[in-house]
């Protein structure tokens, strides 16, 4: 048992590790050497769980996803708004997380590596919130959840993008406030729109409140 919550904690430093010098250097330029100067673990600790920087960096994509768990909300629309908040706060402090988007906009990623993966798996859970917000009565009787789930991803892609060029994300949060501003009253039904919350602080404060439980 010792040793095997020693190789889970060696493959998590391994992974945090790649993030950070994936987000700082971009997939081309990170080598085997710097995760391993960063990690400082051996080579032969790093391919025990690690064959290739290409299965490295898949690993490090596919950590994406959970970091948006957020407490379950009786309004679905409302945990969907969460989860975007929760994701824009912890791309300030995250390398893994950071890493991970990095190395899904990077065009220099081979092909053998599937960085379109945590897209579909955001999208395939935001559409499961969705769905369920419109089961509920939450959404505007035109909306389409994959479509509009779609838009959401791109757009959170690309805001995110532009907040990390001017101001190293220091302002997603506002943008993403802004984001919703103009998303949700062509998405929720009149009636839900004062009880919705997507304030700029939003994600601070359910970060603040973290030992609730959270949905998986």
């Amino acid at each position: 048992m010792a040793r095997q919550e020693r190789a889970i904690r060696t493959r998590r430093a391994i992974l945090e590790a790649a993030g950070a010098v994936f987000d700082e250097h971009g997939y081309t330029t990170t080598t085997i050497a710097m995760v391993l100067e960063r990690a400082e673990v051996t080579k032969g600790a790093l391919y025990f769980h690690f064959s290739s920087k290409e299965s490295l960096a898949q690993a490090v994509l596919d950590e994406q996803v959970p970091f948006g768990a957020v407490p379950s909300q009786a309004c679905k629309l409302q945990e969907i708004i969460d989860m975007t908040f929760v994701v824009g706060m912890r791309l300030l402090s995250n390398s893994l997380l950071r890493g991970s988007v990095r190395l899904a906009v990077d065009q220099a990623v081979p092909s053998g590596i599937d960085f379109a993966e945590p897209f579909r798996q955001w999208a395939g859970r935001l559409t499961e919130l969705m769905e369920e917000a419109r089961a509920q009565g939450e959404l505007l009787p035109t909306v389409r959840p994959r479509d509009t789930v779609e838009l959401l991803v791109g757009a959170f892609t690309g805001i995110q993008l532009m907040s990390r060029a001017l101001t190293g994300r220091a302002d997603l949060a506002e943008r993403l406030s802004v984001l919703w501003t103009h998303m949700l009253p062509s998405i929720a039904v009149p009636g839900l729109l004062p009880a919705l919350d997507s304030g700029a602080d939003r994600g601070a404060r359910i970060l603040a409140g973290a030992d609730t439980p959270v949905a998986t």
